[in-house]
């Protein structure tokens, strides 16, 4: 679960899925298996610029660290990343309701936002700033709700917002930011324009952490306000469902019945935790098969989150997709290389490892695990298997030797 770029990457925990199979039946267990086999057979076809992409949080963004993160970005280049999903936290861009409740040391730290409230664009500007001089495309998932807008969650997780409005304003704030026509490229004209133009709306609304249950009405509530101030502010920018986890393609159910929900995003997400790379080629299946019934088949589909940690034998928990460094490596290579063959077949529009760097110390949460690299202990980076596997993949389906210094130069 994407969590703020201000903590630390310790995930609410997760009901594992016990295994897809289980749900599947056979029948769909053997018309995946003959499918991946004839993926693997077929020569797969590069995948269009921004498909590989990856979750940045947590230490990337810690001042404690020695990270940096331009040159984290220049190095997600090198190993074939094309794009960065991250959350744009509304709680720390907007912690005052109004300009009286700032303290007098603090306000040089904000300016006046469309809505008149003091806002903060001081840490998006850092991601979108980095981004865009080395060519990566942006996913925001806007996530958490400031106090003064903040009603409590039953499940002691994130607070969900009181007032869809204020959600909606900082939204199209962004928008007026970082889109098409935004100031913050006006006011830095010596960066090439890489505009947002998707937009995330909240995470995970389908587990009790994100959002009380069940969360259909009051989800879509939210997504109507944000969609309209969105396209108000860019008419041809895409809205992103939520990505939905667990029983993903059960739980979209929720929003369906929701009258008019159907035309309140343009992409749908999902996050699937699965034992192995072929049941997670299975569970982007039955969504697609949920999204056929509901008649919005058309509509593409992103991985937001896959992932293989490999805390075996050291996290916390010891979910069935917990793995070893080189189980991890061989997962992330065998995922990715289905993924690009099976793309056009599931509708995937782009894939998002999660994540970037972890930090990883023994009895840590099990997601502290996930990276690609380990920040141990030591304060320390260490690079580990699965980078080398995400970047062997992910060059060969986009069809590079090596790449050049920004996301979209490719090296033959």
């Amino acid at each position: 679960m994407l969590m703020p770029v201000r903590l630390t990457p310790v995930r609410q925990s997760r009901r594992h899925l016990l295994s897809v199979l289980l749900i599947a039946a056979v029948a769909a267990a053997a018309l995946l298996g003959g499918a991946a086999r004839a993926g693997a057979r077929a020569k797969t076809s590069h995948v269009p610029q921004g498909f590989v992409g990856v979750d940045i949080d947590g230490p990337l963004f810690d001042s404690g660290t020695p990270l940096n993160l331009g040159n984290q970005m220049s190095s997600m280049v090198t190993n074939g990343v094309q794009s960065v999903r991250v959350a744009f936290d509304w709680s720390a861009a907007q912690p005052y309701a109004s300009w009286s409740d700032v303290p007098a040391d603090k306000r040089s730290q904000f300016v006046t936002g469309p809505d008149g409230r003091p806002i903060s664009f001081s840490t998006t500007d850092a991601v979108v700033s980095g981004a865009a001089r080395r060519g990566l495309s942006v996913l925001p998932t806007i996530i958490y709700a400031p106090a003064w807008d903040a009603r409590s969650n039953p499940s002691g997780g994130v607070a969900t917002p009181q007032d869809v409005t204020p959600y909606a304003q900082y939204a199209a704030a962004l928008v007026g930011r970082y889109g098409p026509q935004g100031s913050f490229w006006k006011a830095n004209r010596q960066l090439p324009k890489v505009p947002v133009r998707m937009w995330q709306i909240w995470n995970e609304p389908n587990i009790p952490f994100y959002w009380p249950q069940p969360f259909g009405k009051g989800y879509v509530s939210l997504l109507h306000a944000a969609h309209d101030a969105i396209k108000r502010a860019d008419p041809h920018a895409r809205v992103v469902l939520a990505s939905l986890t667990n029983y993903a393609w059960k739980s979209i159910s929720q929003v369906y019945a929701v009258s008019g929900a159907k035309k309140l995003f343009d992409v749908v997400a999902v996050d699937g935790y699965t034992q192995n790379p072929a049941n997670d080629i299975l569970y982007l299946r039955f969504m697609r098969h949920a999204l056929d019934h509901f008649g919005d088949g058309s509509k593409p589909m992103l991985d937001t989150e896959f992932s293989w940690p490999s805390g075996h034998g050291q996290a916390q928990q010891n979910y069935d997709f917990n793995t070893t460094r080189n189980g991890q490596a061989a997962d992330i290579a065998s995922f990715m290389t289905m993924a690009g063959s099976q793309r056009a077949a599931l509708g995937l529009a782009g894939v998002y490892y999660y994540d970037w760097i972890g930090r990883e110390s023994d009895r840590a949460p099990i997601f502290n695990f996930a990276g690609l690299l380990a920040l141990n202990s030591r304060h320390r980076v260490e690079v580990k298997p699965a980078l080398g596997a995400f970047r062997k993949v992910a060059l060969s389906l986009e069809g590079c030797r090596a790449k050049g210094t920004t996301a979209t130069q490719c090296r033959h």
